[in-house]
């Protein structure tokens, strides 16, 4: 083995090392292992899931250097399975004509996964590596869906984007009393529905609803429907048949239209996952939004990834933004 390829084991293993308190935790199989720059592995994370590791390239490696990177993986940790995704900068334009290449369905090392169940703070959550970029579950969210579930007793939540409803399966745990999730993906909302099942949780079909986010926004505003707690976990980038949402433009459209349907005294919870959008600006707009939508927010407390398993630097701060704010 090369110096430098012993070098890259070596910053794997450290970076392993790191996450103890995770690995250690028997509530949590699910957390990142490698976060790029900060733990000494530029353009490179790595996603762990039980036995299952997801790497991700957020540049265009050489075959040699991604079979170096595998090796190393390998040497490092002997997984038992590894996939691999490919997220360069245009990968958001690629994903429909390049999907194979850019997520390949199979595994790059190791024994294939169909699906398998992780756990987030003793949460059951189902992954599946060969389904495209994303595999089920946004492990920098976890904090974010633990205070969740602490705050939603007896309340009524709005789960926007909801995904595979990790925030609205957090909330039912936590004794919310509703959660209407919404999301442009039937399909994830099955998925949704599949991760309630696995919580023993009832499942309502009425409150998981396909639709374009703002126009259920504006359709429940005019009904007068309000929710205790409303979260806004957008894409960075999404287009749906009557829409267009782009986190950097449109992120205080988004606040102004969920702070319409915020009960009054209930909260808003604005999130922004867009790097280049920087937390002093995203916030500026989500305030702007409120008061458009001629509401006060109080206070604006910062959630954010977890510093175990997302560690930061000064070249490369957390990509990830939560604001919760009170609209009395």
């Amino acid at each position: 083995m090369s110096r430098s390829a012993s070098s890259l084991v070596e910053l794997l293993r450290q970076a392993r090392e790191r996450r103890a308190p995770l690995r250690e935790d028997p509530h949590t199989t699910a957390f990142r292992l490698v976060n790029g720059e900060p733990d000494g592995v530029p353009d490179v994370t790595v996603d762990v899931f039980e036995h299952l590791h997801v790497v991700s390239l957020y540049r265009d490696f050489t075959p040699d250097e991604e079979r170096a990177l595998l090796e190393a993986v390998e040497s490092a940790w002997a997984p038992r399975s590894v996939y691999l995704k490919r997220r360069p900068k245009e990968a958001r334009h690629l994903a429909n004509v390049a999907k194979e290449q850019l997520a390949p369905e199979q595994a790059e090392r190791g024994e294939p996964v169909e699906s398998l169940v992780a756990l987030e703070n003793g949460l059951r959550f189902l992954i599946r590596p060969g389904q495209g970029l994303s595999v089920g579950l946004y492990l920098d969210m976890r904090d974010a869906r633990a205070w969740l579930a602490g705050q939603v007793r007896g309340l009524t939540v709005l789960n926007l984007f909801s995904y595979t409803c990790g925030f609205g399966v957090a909330a039912t745990a936590g004794g919310a009393k509703r959660v209407l999730n919404v999301d442009a993906s039937r399909r994830v909302l099955d998925w949704g529905e599949e991760n309630a099942r696995l919580n023993g949780q009832p499942v309502d079909r009425y409150d998981y609803v396909a639709g374009d986010v703002f126009e259920w926004l504006g359709r429940l505003a005019r009904k007068g429907e309000t929710f205790d707690v409303v979260v806004a976990d957008p894409p960075s980038f999404a287009t749906t048949r009557t829409s267009r949402f782009s986190a950097a433009r449109d992120s205080a459209q988004l606040a102004e239209a969920a702070a319409r349907v915020v009960a009054p005294g209930g909260r808003l919870v604005a999130c922004c996952n867009l790097a280049t959008l920087e937390p002093r600006r995203f916030e500026a707009m989500v305030t702007e939004g409120v008061s458009r939508a001629k509401r006060k927010g109080g206070g604006m407390l910062p959630l954010g990834p977890s510093p175990v398993d997302f560690p930061t630097s000064p070249s490369h701060p957390a990509a990830l933004k939560v604001r919760v704010l009170e609209l009395p």
